[in-house]
């Protein structure tokens, strides 16, 4: 005979975890804090495939790391999403047979920053060029500062290309920042006489000045350590320990912090940033700037826009046009002084 069911008991449900939402709202400007998309246009050789990958790491959090592409998504269909999700920016990467081209642009209406790819380096070339490669767990859970330089020419096409790249990324309060979140910093350099921008992406970090490498580890990493070939604890503490990537404490790389940070830097005594260059790395040629998403007015192009290509052939047209219509007007008025005297 079957059971009857109880219908008092209780069914346990395991409590749903909810996530913390992400701030959407810049607190510093009030605007919206910008989000990308970083993704290709048709085909891609492996090599571009990672520094897709690498960009999306570069624009964490605010971004889709995991973004699926099909080969039947078009434009329209990541723009779609992007409403909805409150996506800014689009980092599109194309290949031809000329060389691969990096596309900028603002959701939803424009503009839109086209760059040659003179030359790339990927995260895995620059990590493995180094003796002592540096990524903390940490490193990504923030956004990145960004540095301009030599785009203050005044030109549009330069204006138009600083206020693009500054938007991507979160304006900071240097009243209000915590140092702790500073943990990365993209810079972009112009070359006025290349016309070619240098892109980096570094990692920051902090370094006592006066304190030995060895008695640095030491306090970091919480590790007894091994003195088995010293004959006492002061040979430890006064014997020098290897160098870091840069020597020199210079005067200018030190600063005074005006809180505690980690358990090594202080902010009773100085201590010299690092930059680490984490990549990726790429040397882009500013070629066109359309006013709308990938289309629209051209408003600057390195090869010269549609008005100032005027060709010879409509312009002496032109020319023989006007010669004809004057020597029309010509014809006409000898014409009409022949009437005139026949009146006569």
């Amino acid at each position: 005979m079957a059971r009857l069911r109880n219908k008092n008991r209780k069914v346990f449900s395991k409590p749903s975890l909810k996530k913390k939402a992400a701030p959407t709202v810049d607190h510093v400007t009030g605007d919206k804090i910008p989000k990308s998309f970083v993704f290709s246009r048709g085909k891609m050789p492996g090599s571009l495939r990672q520094l897709q990958m690498d960009l999306r790491k570069l624009m964490l959090p605010f971004t889709a790391l995991n973004l699926k592409e099909k080969k039947r998504n078009n434009l329209r269909d990541f723009l779609n999403v992007a409403g909805p999700m409150g996506v800014t920016h689009f980092l599109m990467l194309s290949k031809t047979d000329a060389a691969p081209y990096l596309k900028v642009a603002r959701t939803p209406q424009g503009p839109t920053v086209t760059f040659k790819i003179n030359q790339y380096s990927l995260a895995s070339d620059i990590t493995q060029s180094q003796l002592r490669p540096r990524c903390p767990p940490d490193l990504y859970k923030n956004p990145p500062l960004i540095v301009l330089s030599g785009f203050g020419s005044g030109e549009q096409h330069l204006k138009l290309t600083t206020i693009m790249f500054q938007n991507m990324f979160p304006a900071i309060d240097i009243n209000t920042v915590k140092l702790s979140s500073c943990q990365r910093i993209v810079l972009l350099n112009y070359n006025k006489d290349t016309k070619l921008i240098d892109f980096r992406h570094y990692s920051i970090r902090l370094q006592p000045v006066g304190v030995s490498r060895r008695i640095r580890k030491f306090v970091q990493n919480h590790q007894v350590p091994d003195l088995r070939s010293l004959q006492d604890v002061s040979d430890f503490i006064t014997k020098a320990g290897y160098g870091s990537e840069s020597e020199g404490d210079e005067e200018a790389a030190t600063v005074t912090l005006p809180c505690d940070l980690g358990r090594v830097n202080r902010a009773t005594s100085k201590s010299a940033v690092k930059l680490q260059e984490i990549g990726p790395r790429m040397t882009l040629q500013l070629l066109k700037v359309e006013e709308g998403l990938c289309s629209g007015t051209i408003i600057f192009s390195e090869y010269g826009t549609a008005n100032d290509k005027k060709t010879p052939g409509k312009e002496n047209q032109k020319n023989q046009g006007d010669e004809e219509n004057e020597d029309d007007d010509g014809d006409d008025d000898d014409e009409q002084e022949d009437d005139d005297e026949a009146s006569e």
